[in-house]
């Protein structure tokens, strides 16, 4: 809303109304709003979930400090949600496609989240929304993002043709690198493809409609978009559950995405714009720089959230955080063609994800075998085998998000280590 407020003040020369025109400075404006919404609202809304005794009901796992945690209020998801929306209302630019999928990713699955909280707390449910429920809404979202990358003209990338002296067509690249040619051996233009980025590779461009090269030539780009979509979706439910498994320490999964979310607002400036991306030589996707804008309140909300989640925490975001903070994450990391980054920058919501798995899996298969199911860990996700092993939780936490800071500083040297 700032945007065109001070896009109109600049028409009529208005001193100082230009600077609006800076995604840095509507990136700092954005984080240091969200700070303040986060904190204001959350001091607030604590005490109104105290007084109305809406707590935690926390199950038997025989973990330490389980009961310390009994009655701690929930559903602080809501700080998060309304810490991203309003500085993203006012001062991204409410025109550009990327922007509007991601407030769409943060109310769809914030509202999925916001039921679920609501049947475990106040209808007393344990079990909250049934499980098929949340699969089907984050399927639906996934479709949604990825049909609309597919219709939408805003979302493309920029294709460079080199020319040879005859101004026949000789390579076509969505890769930057223009700074290699003279301006006269190459031209450029806006396409929509199916192209990602592959890390730690040279020639890192990766078309999903490889995949379906034995439908044809005329149909391979087609059937690349419903192989884009399928992976679009499949993300989505996987980094959206896995966020949710994370979400079980105190500022564990708060902390985490705060630390994802400063290198998606890197990854996503640089690819945004042109002359990061030529120097860098990867892909350029025109108006993703504005997503800096995003990132910043979502880093904001998660920091602001985290001076009461820390331990011992006074609020728990509840699955309306963790869902809507996971679904961020995976529909950011697809907008910007660096979804296949996902296993190394969410790392720790890979490993709880995959130790819930590989548990399961060996109880079942183990159980079949012998009639005594065993495990691999003391107890999954793998933030509570550390608990069951003796180490404090804070430690715990802390630990992880080291972790998660050396994945993210792997995540960005992809940049340029190929």
């Amino acid at each position: 809303m700032f945007y065109y407020l001070f896009k109109y003040l600049e028409s009529l020369n208005i001193p100082g109304a230009g600077v609006f025109e800076y995604i840095s400075f509507r990136s700092a404006a954005a984080i240091i709003t969200s700070l303040i919404i986060s904190l204001t609202i959350g001091k607030r809304l604590i005490r109104y979930l105290q007084l109305k005794h809406v707590g935690e009901v926390v199950r038997d796992l025989d973990l330490e400090g389980k009961y310390r945690k009994e009655g701690t209020p929930s559903m602080g998801g809501i700080i998060i949600i309304a810490s991203i929306i309003i500085p993203t209302l006012l001062f991204a630019r409410l025109d550009n496609i990327y922007v509007i999928l991601m407030l769409v990713t943060t109310i769809w699955l914030g509202f999925i989240g916001f039921i679920d909280d609501y049947i475990k707390i106040f209808k007393k449910n344990k079990e909250g929304l049934a499980g098929r429920f949340k699969i089907i809404g984050q399927v639906v979202l996934g479709l949604i993002v990825g049909v609309t990358l597919f219709v939408s003209d805003d979302a493309v990338v920029r294709e460079i043709i080199q020319k040879d002296a005859s101004n026949q067509t000789v390579t076509s690249q969505v890769i930057q690198g223009s700074g290699e040619l003279a301006e006269d051996q190459y031209v450029t233009r806006d396409i929509k493809c199916t192209k990602t980025t592959i890390p730690f590779i040279k020639n890192n461009e990766f078309d999903y409609s490889w995949l379906v090269a034995f439908t044809g030539k005329e149909n391979r780009q087609a059937w690349g978009w419903v192989v884009f979509v399928i992976v679009t979706i499949f993300i989505v439910v996987a980094v959206s559950n896995g966020a949710n498994l994370t979400d079980g320490l105190d500022g564990l999964a708060t902390g985490t995405s705060a630390i994802i979310g400063v290198t998606l607002g890197v990854l996503a400036y640089v690819s945004g714009n042109i002359i990061y991306a030529d120097y860098l030589n990867i892909m350029y996707i025109p108006n993703t720089g504005e997503l800096v804008i995003f990132a910043s309140s979502f880093v904001g909300a998660a920091i602001g959230f985290l001076w009461y989640n820390s331990y011992p925490a006074q609020i728990f975001m509840g699955d309306t955080g963790s869902l809507s903070i996971g679904g961020i994450i995976a529909v950011f990391s697809i907008v910007i063609r660096k979804e296949l980054l996902i296993p190394i920058l969410c790392g720790v919501f890979l490993a709880e994800s995959v130790s819930v798995l590989l548990q399961v899996v060996w109880f079942k298969r183990t159980k079949k075998r012998s009639g005594v199911g065993k495990r691999i860990f003391l107890m999954a996700p793998l933030h509570h085998h550390y608990q069951k092993k003796g180490y404090p939780e804070p430690k715990i936490v802390i630990r992880f998000w080291i972790i998660a800071i050396i994945l993210a500083v792997m995540s960005v040297i992809t940049l340029k280590i190929r």
